[in-house]
């Protein structure tokens, strides 16, 4: 549906800072068109001086100025030709985009643990028995046991997490139930409140 007068910005240009909305813009692209350099620069200054009350909570950054030039430089794509108070070639590195970082994908047979808990299997694994290796088994079957309750929305059953243990540590590690002493959850403090009223 096309009505005279009426458009909507989907059907703008898009704006290169958002944040400054479309007026700004539009000052921008008039200060370009301005016949002289002196009145280029006027117009630019007052500009500055609308973006500044825009947006007062940034005063307290010690650039604020130049990240003011610094975007109106990007506003008019490096066009508008004045005599900048602050290089505008500094704003380049505004416009460019960094790398995406690659996203490390492993496949591992139970989600729910996590990446770094099969970590730990690998190191436990190969750690001599004594007190470094039975701390990291605490710590370690703790998690697996926070993580296991996450996921199902449940208490989290411990023999679930020995199993593993054992079954992802090629059985090295076995903890014994009866004297394996787990961390308080919240859950179940939650549930010791609830019986006591």
């Amino acid at each position: 549906m096309n009505i005279e007068g009426l458009d909507y910005n989907t059907q703008r240009e898009k704006l290169i800072i958002p944040e400054y909305g479309r007026e700004i813009q539009n000052m921008v692209d008039h200060a370009m068109t301005l016949p002289t350099k002196e009145e280029r620069l006027r117009c630019a200054k007052s500009i500055i001086t609308i973006m500044e009350r825009m947006f007062p909570q940034n005063h307290e950054n010690d650039n604020h100025e130049q990240t003011l030039w610094n975007h109106l430089a990007l506003m008019s794509n490096f066009q508008l030709d004045i005599d900048w108070p602050y290089d505008p070639d500094e704003a380049k590195h505004l416009a460019t985009k960094p790398e995406p970082l690659p996203y490390p994908m492993q496949r591992i047979p139970l989600r729910h643990y996590g990446n770094m808990i099969f970590e730990l299997f690998d190191k436990l694994k190969t750690m001599e028995p004594g007190k470094e290796r039975d701390e990291l088994v605490r710590l370690t079957a703790n998690q697996m046991r926070r993580n296991l309750s996450q996921w199902s929305h449940s208490t989290s059953n411990d023999e679930i997490v020995a199993s593993d243990l054992a079954r992802y540590t090629d059985g090295v590690i076995q903890i014994d139930l009866s004297t394996f002493k787990f961390d308080k959850t919240q859950a179940k403090d939650l549930d010791k409140k609830k019986k006591k009223k």
